[in-house]
């Protein structure tokens, strides 16, 4: 099934406007949220087929929130990319064991999500 509705979880507006703006392009419905009860609600109000998780934010960073979704079970089956600029081998390694199924390094290449992303549908 094509991936049609993606939560981005950013602090950053400019990141979470560049991914947008991106995504909405190739026909895929956003909604953004800025941390990890926004993440909550947003999932509540509308099940994405996909969310791409920033690391770094205020709160609950994006390793914990991952863990926390993928323990949910009425979540756990949504597919996680983290999306950040942690490029250490051991952050990805950690990233994946906390349940993400993709992580990709800011700057965020355009063609390389798009065709992840199309990978899953």
């Amino acid at each position: 099934m094509p991936i049609q509705k993606v939560l981005i979880v950013d602090d950053s507006k400019t990141e979470t406007m560049f991914l947008s703006e991106l995504l909405r392009k190739n026909g895929i419905l956003v909604r953004s949220a800025e941390n990890a009860d926004e993440a909550f609600k947003r999932l509540a109000e509308d099940r994405p087929d996909l969310i791409l998780m920033d690391v770094v934010m205020p709160g609950q960073n994006g390793f914990q929130l991952t863990r926390a979704i993928n323990r949910t079970p009425e979540y756990s089956q949504i597919p996680i990319f983290i999306c950040t600029s942690k490029n250490l081998e051991t952050d990805r390694v950690w990233g994946m064991r906390q349940g993400a199924r993709d992580y990709i390094t800011k700057p965020v290449d355009g063609a390389l999500l798009l065709s992840k992303i199309k990978a899953l549908g």
